[in-house]
């Protein structure tokens, strides 16, 4: 098991996941994590292979944003169907249901102020969602859904989404943000982790082959 101060000296390239799950999680017999500088082409010819990206953020200069046009408010347990929809329908390959989401608050990282909705101040309607986790004992914070509606889509509610979660988390105390998520996702959610201020050039490759 990683140690937390060598976890904490280099998150993003000590582990692949947070400090929390990694001391929870064991890895199946027919899967491997490789970060990038460890990785070769040869491993190709046993494991498929997909790479994910994994940034940082110091939580340095974080404010609490506004979007003209866009509120978030905290989401409660009777928001759940809302958040529900909000997922399935940012996606086209995956899809959740309330149970799922139950689960995301039985960990012992759950903060219910980590857990927004943003809305059109026109209309009122919930147009995207966050959730994300705090480590207490890394004293870290983790962005795990960032969800937008394609049609509320490159009009600032992603950044928005993100940077409120930052702020809330440096409230609660967290010194660092971490965020991952698939490098070859279409959607290129790097690039609007990157616009709210994460850094590092972390790739870990999960390589996975028939069990």
């Amino acid at each position: 098991m990683t140690a937390l101060s060598d976890y904490l000296s280099d998150p993003c390239g000590t582990l692949s996941i947070p400090y929390w799950k990694a001391k929870r999680i064991a890895i199946p017999p027919h899967m491997r994590i490789v970060h990038g500088r460890d990785f070769s082409p040869e491993l190709l010819s046993a494991y498929r292979d997909e790479p994910y990206f994994r940034l940082y953020h110091d939580l340095h200069g974080v404010t609490a944003p506004k979007l003209p046009g866009f509120t978030v408010k905290t989401a409660t347990v009777c928001d759940t169907e809302t958040i529900v929809s909000v997922i399935n329908r940012s996606y086209s390959d995956l899809q959740i249901d309330p149970a799922q989401l139950q689960g995301y608050r039985e960990t012992p990282v759950y903060e219910p102020e980590l857990w927004v909705l943003a809305c059109d101040s026109r209309t009122g309607e919930c147009i995207g969602c966050g959730i994300a986790d705090y480590d207490r004992e890394a004293e870290e914070l983790i962005l795990e859904w960032i969800q937008v509606l394609p049609e509320y889509r490159r009009r600032g509610v992603g950044s928005l989404i993100v940077c409120e979660l930052l702020h809330r988390g440096r409230a609660l105390g967290a010194t660092f943000a971490t965020v991952s998520g698939k490098a070859e996702n279409p959607t290129k959610p790097e690039l609007l982790y990157r616009a709210c201020g994460f850094t590092g050039g972390d790739v870990w490759h999960v390589l996975t082959k028939d069990e």
